[in-house]
């Protein structure tokens, strides 16, 4: 599923067409995906102008004239792309990437078609998610805070909200495994397994500690917080500047790959050697809550 650097790399990839552009229609071309499309959506969206983009955890915002706001979320394989030109003429729009791959131009999983018209001209962005696990809501703009998607998220990862202070308040007194704590969207919003596993070998510490562990008994932060906190925010930064993972379906806008991949230290790296200096250790798998971790034995304590 994609994380939050990927959605953010789909944001960005996204803006320079979408921004400020009027949605001529939007064809929807089956009446779900996970859940059904809004009420009278295509009517309501349609001319109307797109004020802005923005991201909400591994939620995409799109910000209408009208005070609205789509939702989406690209589930387990949903990916936008973005055709430029007339139909009779159609080309494919650039974005910044370093691996390009192959767009998928199977229509049957075509299923929500944005037809625009903006100051780079007429485009189209298509929604395509072949497992349909992906969804498209819409709420006020005012009352995002309380929509049953947004509502409890916890702070973003890439905001001065995140702090060691906050997390000894989140942590203080739970014997659930550090991993699972962090995996919890209303402690921070937008961690997923990838990035999870990265930061906790990057600040050295096991998966299956319990998160009490790195609060004092009265409730205060530690040393070991304050490298946890920093490797979170180091990671996802990184991950956001290479265009995030792309893993099975994810695509960036443009058709291209991210490559965060390559700089995987532990994530599906079983059995190689740790990439901590000086270690020795071999990268180990695990599943906790029906996911795969991997860490490092040796140097993750």
């Amino acid at each position: 599923m994609p994380e939050l650097p990927e959605v953010e790399t789909v944001k960005r990839g996204l803006a320079p067409t979408m921004e400020g552009a009027l949605i001529t229609r939007l064809e929807l071309r089956r009446e779900n995906l996970r859940f059904p499309f809004p009420d009278a959506f295509g009517e309501k969206t349609s001319g109307r102008r797109i004020i802005s983009l923005g991201r909400r955890a591994k939620y995409l915002l799109i910000d209408l004239d009208d005070g609205n706001t789509i939702i989406s979320h690209l589930g387990m394989s949903g990916s936008f792309r973005i055709e430029a030109g007339p139909l009779s003429e159609t080309q494919l729009s650039e974005t910044p990437g370093e691996f390009h791959h192959p767009r998928s131009k199977d229509e049957k999983h075509d299923h929500a078609i944005f037809h625009l018209e903006g100051p780079s001209g007429i485009s189209r962005v298509i929604y395509n998610d072949p497992r349909r696990f992906g969804f498209m809501d819409m709420a006020e703009r005012t009352a995002l805070d309380i929509n049953p998607f947004l509502y409890g998220l916890g702070p973003e990862p890439t905001g001065n909200t995140l702090s060691a202070a906050y997390l000894a308040e989140r942590f203080v007194g739970k014997a659930q495994p550090l991993k699972s704590a962090l995996l919890d969207q209303k402690n921070i919003a937008g961690l997923g397994n990838i990035y999870v596993c990265e930061a906790l070998w990057r600040s050295h510490l096991k998966p299956t500690r319990a998160a009490a562990t790195l609060v004092t008994k009265t409730g205060k932060t530690t040393r070991q917080m304050e490298l946890l906190v920093s490797s979170i925010r180091e990671v996802i930064a990184d991950a956001i500047l290479a265009g995030g993972s792309s893993l099975r379906d994810h695509i960036q806008t443009d058709g291209s790959l991210g490559y965060f991949q390559h700089s995987f230290s532990v994530y599906d790296r079983q059995g190689q050697p740790c990439r901590t200096p000086g270690c020795g250790g071999t990268v180990a798998r695990i599943v906790q809550a029906g996911r795969s971790t991997f860490y490092c034995p040796i140097c993750q304590a």
